[in-house]
């Protein structure tokens, strides 16, 4: 009798869960109101590889001009914000081949750090120590892959997504990896093809 008491009250609970009022949303976390103008920092690459900021730059600046929120000028041209990112890894490694063992798949990841800091205050408004973008692809010798570089402008076309969408949207719409275990796990390291 107990457990049938118990399992009815349980499901009162979920029924009363279930109603239109007990949504969970949570405050949206946005933008200081004094941020108007914002700018994107030259990209720091530190890893091996030549020229990823370059490229990176380019469409992380494009894709704030496309989502047109915030009006993008030079930091030193009255700038309140500024979007600071370094490359801190990068990482391009086989994941299948076939029978002779030439590689037909991988697995490119690129790890950064990014930081929004607010001009004014000379503090950071946020912090996403270790966002990482990842692309499987196939190698493009064989129908429909790609080359190292068309999966990298994948990839910097995510990352720049998912930065203008942390920098619009706020706290919790984008989210990057524990640093601790991409810094301190050997699997990690950073190697090209």
């Amino acid at each position: 009798m107990k457990k049938l008491v118990l399992a009815m009250c349980a499901a009162a609970a979920l029924v009363a869960c279930a109603s239109e009022g007990a949504v969970y949303k949570p405050q949206a976390q946005i933008m200081p109101q004094h941020i108007k103008k914002i700018a994107v920092r030259q990209i720091l690459n530190k890893t091996e590889v030549f020229a990823l900021e370059d490229k990176f730059y380019n469409t992380l600046y494009d894709e704030f001009l496309r989502n047109g929120m915030y009006q993008i000028v030079p930091e030193n041209d009255g700038a309140q914000g500024v979007v600071v990112t370094t490359i801190s890894r990068y990482l391009n490694v086989p994941v299948q081949y076939d029978s002779q063992l030439i590689p037909t798949v991988y697995q490119m990841n690129i790890w950064l750090d990014v930081v929004f800091m607010d001009k004014t205050t000379n503090e950071p408004v946020w912090r996403e120590p270790a966002l990482m973008g990842t692309q499987v692809y196939a190698a493009s010798t064989l129908p429909g892959g790609m080359t190292e570089q068309q999966a990298r402008d994948e990839v910097f076309g995510q990352l720049s997504r998912d930065i203008v969408k942390r920098t619009v949207d706020g706290f919790g719409s984008v989210w990057s990896e524990n640093k601790k275990k991409v810094m301190n796990n050997p699997e990690y390291t950073t190697i090209t093809d």
